[in-house]
């Protein structure tokens, strides 16, 4: 059996790189440099799985040895995209809209390399109910897991798991932002001998 290729993850994401050290010791990653605009007319869905493939080809280039992972999350209320809050007080009023209410996250990612092996992809959906917030359980959780870099303003990893009622999905690595059992499936297909 050859030797599996170097594996590059297209992030800058903290996140998504602790998810990935659960199933890969080794990888690189490196910076995309993607515009993160959605196009008109794109669905939510589409936005995140056009990004994450965008990435990794974006990556792929800078190094065409290596397996690159691509991913991206796009997060919706009543269909309006959520962004990341990137202060205390949006995150505020971001939970307050949450609050009670359903929020989809689409959770893509992309895999491509080395040179010229094709890119597939995977998009999972996941529904998060949250359950009734007061102001000043929004104020606490904030000062403990200050998610300010997180779209939906939270981190379902840590403390903002008792934010929610119920989670729908099949994955559930895919809150987080990268669906790890696709993966896996991904990379046992591209010859890494996972578990």
């Amino acid at each position: 059996m050859s030797t599996p290729p170097p594996v590059l993850l297209a992030s800058s994401s903290a996140y998504r790189r602790a998810l990935l050290t659960r199933i890969l010791p080794e990888f690189d990653h490196l910076g995309p440099a993607v515009n993160e605009v959605p196009l008109e007319d794109e669905s939510a869905d589409e936005t995140a799985l056009r990004l994450a493939r965008l990435k990794a080809l974006d990556c792929a280039q800078q190094r065409p040895d290596a397996l690159v992972i691509g991913g991206d999350q796009v997060p919706t209320l009543h269909g309006r995209r959520l962004g990341k809050p990137g202060s205390h007080e949006r995150a505020v009023r971001q939970l307050m809209e949450c609050a009670g209410q359903m929020v989809v996250f689409y959770t893509a990612v992309a895999v491509t390399g080395p040179a010229a092996e094709p890119v597939e992809t995977y998009i999972e959906r996941t529904t998060v109910q949250f359950r009734p917030l007061r102001e000043a359980e929004i104020q606490r959780y904030l000062e403990q897991d200050r998610p300010y870099d997180c779209a939906g303003s939270f981190k379902a990893e840590a403390l903002g798991i008792a934010l929610f009622e119920s989670i729908e999905t099949t994955d559930p690595t895919a809150l987080q932002g990268l669906p790890l059992i696709w993966l896996a499936g991904c990379l046992r297909r591209r010859g890494f001998p996972l578990p």
